[in-house]
């Protein structure tokens, strides 16, 4: 069985904590059919931005498990060094830098970064067509994967409904409307075979007129300590759908991200999505 060595990036964080914790859980496991033979992942080394307070604790106790004897570093090309895969929910600029450098060793980077402009996602995908085996999400849920097809499906079979989404997240998420958001808006517009770009409404205020057809509209809530609401609307003559998930435990992020690990280690370079990894292109 082989075992890939797994960097987690930003270590520090809540994400990063969950990550480790999902990487620990899948030591001396299998994922059957997701490459070939099997494979399990082994917490190689924790990364977190130079002056945090997570910097030399230990990984295991850092997440609220057992030690893992790794201790969290600011070294990230340490860190690499005889790396197979890196896990990294971090920040557009963190990501884009990293991500060149995992194509030049050629490794596996699985992104759930979110906040990442068009620039930001052009020189991730040159580093897929550079080496790098990339799988980058907004939402490494597979629930939420589920709902983004579903979507899609609703939204071209519903071809004249509005399609309104509302997000909700906690009190100190940075970036609006969420990576998950955008993904479900992605979703209904591939379904309608338009841009999102140029048809998304992300602010109204004051007297906008009469809601514009064929507009994808985003309404971003932010409070507490909500991990993470999502619902589509799709409302016509008569009658409203509503299709939504909800995140009560970033677990759901982090084994989604190792289940991304395990299948993309057995890929050649290029950039996938969970869609993918999934299957639900087949």
């Amino acid at each position: 069985m082989a075992e890939l060595k797994v960097v987690v990036a930003g270590a520090g964080g809540r994400m990063g904590a969950a990550n480790i914790r999902a990487v620990a859980a899948q030591s001396g496991l299998t994922l059957h059919g997701a490459v070939a033979g099997s494979a399990s992942l082994k917490l190689h080394a924790a990364v977190d931005r130079p002056g945090t307070e997570a910097i030399g604790q230990d990984a295991g106790l850092f997440a609220g498990i057992g030690a893992l004897g790794v201790a969290i570093t600011d070294d990230m090309e340490a860190a690499l060094a005889g790396a197979d895969i890196v896990i990294d929910f971090t920040a557009p600029q963190a990501s884009v830098a990293l991500a060149a450098r995992v194509a030049d060793l050629g490794l596996v980077h699985i992104i759930g970064t979110t906040g990442c402009s068009e620039a930001d996602d052009a020189a991730i995908a040159r580093a897929a067509q550079d080496g790098a085996r990339i799988v980058k999400s907004g939402n490494f849920s597979m629930g939420m994967v589920v709902l983004a097809n579903l979507v899609e499906k609703a939204a071209a079979a519903l071809a004249d409904y509005d399609i309104e989404i509302l997000e909700m997240h906690h009190s100190r998420k940075v970036d609006a409307p969420s990576g998950t958001a955008l993904l479900l808006g992605e979703a209904a517009a591939k379904g309608r075979e338009i841009s999102l770009k140029a048809h998304s409404v992300r602010v109204r205020d004051g007297h906008t007129g009469p809601r514009e057809a064929g507009s994808i509209g985003f309404a971003t809530l932010r409070g507490g300590t909500v991990v993470g609401d999502h619902s589509v609307i799709l409302a016509g003559p008569g009658e409203r759908i509503e299709l939504g998930h909800r995140a009560e435990d970033r677990s759901i992020f982090a084994n989604g991200a190792a289940r991304a690990a395990l299948w993309a280690a057995n890929q050649t370079p290029g950039l996938y999505s969970m869609v993918d990894v999934l299957g639900l292109n087949d």
